[in-house]
């Protein structure tokens, strides 16, 4: 097997071999519910971590999509609860906004040659606070918009249901396959994560595709937030503190290298459900504190960080010898 695909076939067989495992451990544990419901519950982190894998594949971070996504609950409650905005017309305000937060923080990283963990730094505080400044209360959404969207979904077999949160991400999903795979910016961005300087000789146009890099992270980001205040049927400043962290773990977990270059959106994606499905298994086995689950993703992201070193080492190898 090609050794850029090994770090995705690795993780896809540890999901599997999970499932298998708690499906012979706990009974009702191998259960379509079971899956749907990691879609769900995790819905809002796998369209952040979807972003942050455009911006990991191109050498980048990005540390403000747990603020953004708080901003964008808050901001999405706020219009609605206080001043009588229709979700509809809230929604295209909230993510526009965050299409803007994540320009801005290009521009900056591109013309001013500014560290991308710097600029994203400055920016999860920014983000933060202006939640914070929106209200520092959690705020309940009451609509029934909201109520027709949560109930919105489809029943499968198993006790199964694919929510709407699903269909959400499911479309997210297709979006970034489609944009990493088969647009000339998706060859853009592995370009730049693989080697900027034979980029810009091969003539890849860096400020653009840096601004439109964490242009969409910051959109994926805001978009998280919409989904999480369906999911809670509230905004809050505080959601979603350590979620970039999460969010790089899921990538690294799904095989996308950390120096870029390499990796999948479909990698993203098994990583963020095989960290749901610890998760899981955790609470199935109801003798462990919650805080195992950190334990066993540290020790994930530690594993799949050495098994990246041995595969970026072998890819180097054998571009020599070529």
């Amino acid at each position: 097997m090609n050794r850029r695909y090994l770090p995705v076939a690795v993780t896809a067989v540890l999901f599997v071999a999970l499932f298998i495992a708690g499906s012979l451990q706990f009974s009702g544990f191998a259960s379509a519910r079971v899956i749907l419901n990691l879609f769900t519950d995790n819905a809002f982190l796998a369209i952040t971590a979807l972003g942050m894998t455009f911006v990991i594949l191109s050498g980048g971070i990005d540390l403000s999509v747990g603020a953004v996504l708080a901003f964008s609950s808050v901001l999405c409650a706020t219009l609605v609860e206080n001043y009588g905005w229709h979700p509809l017309q809230a929604f295209p305000v909230v993510l526009l906004l965050g299409a803007v937060f994540g320009t801005t923080m290009g521009v900056l990283i591109h013309t001013y040659k500014l560290q991308p963990f710097i600029v994203t730094l400055a920016g999860m505080f920014f983000a933060r606070g202006l939640a914070t400044v929106l209200s520092e209360q959690s705020i309940a959404i009451e609509h029934p918009f909201f109520d027709a969207i949560n109930n919105f979904g489809f029943s499968l077999p198993g006790r199964g249901w694919l929510s709407s949160a699903t269909l959400v991400l499911i479309a997210v999903f297709a979006f970034g396959t489609w944009l990493a795979h088969f647009t000339r910016l998706g060859g853009y961005i592995y370009a730049i994560g693989g080697n900027s300087q034979s980029a810009v000789l091969l003539g890849v146009p860096m400020g653009m595709t840096t601004i439109a890099i964490y242009t969409l992270s910051s959109t994926l980001a805001a978009l998280a937030g919409i989904v999480y205040s369906f999911y809670t049927a509230s905004g809050y400043a505080l959601t979603g503190i350590g979620l970039e962290l999460d969010a790089i773990a899921a990538v690294v977990i799904g095989g996308t290298l950390i120096s870029g270059g390499y990796g999948y959106v479909l990698g993203t994606l098994l990583g963020v459900m095989t960290m749901g499905l610890i998760q899981t298994w955790i609470s199935f086995h109801g003798g462990l504190s919650s805080w195992w689950t950190k334990i066993f993703i540290g020790g994930l992201v530690l594993s799949f960080m050495i098994f990246q070193r041995w595969i970026a080492v072998g890819l180097h190898t054998r571009l020599q010898q070529k």
